[in-house]
């Protein structure tokens, strides 16, 4: 990852990227922006990420998650660490799955 002399301008980025994923109206739009955006194997990394977070959250063990999505057990732990110790990302995406899950907020 490239390191940035310019914190400030890296955290504008950052914040601009926040704010137009939060824009984007439905799954369709965000699914095209991260083609768009990322790499195949970005978006595969960030989607086998994704997917170990549910299966932590219902307790399943590494070892089972790992059979399960093929992610290695040490990126599982990782994932775990976040979503126990973390800023709070995993655990809000969590909800608004639980409180939307066809992934369309309801009008």
């Amino acid at each position: 990852m490239k390191q940035r002399e310019d914190a400030a301008r890296g955290a504008q980025a950052r914040d601009g990227l926040a704010r137009v994923l939060a824009a984007l109206a439905d799954p369709a739009s965000v699914d095209a922006f991260l083609d768009d955006l990322c790499t195949p194997a970005e978006i595969e990394a960030l989607a086998d990420r994704w997917s170990v977070v549910p299966l932590l959250a219902e307790g399943m063990s590494y070892r089972q998650i790992h059979d399960e999505t093929g992610v290695s057990v040490t990126t599982v732990g990782r994932i775990a660490r976040c979503l126990d110790a973390g800023a709070g990302g995993y655990r809000a995406a969590l909800e608004h799955r639980d409180e939307h899950p066809a992934g369309l907020p309801t009008a």
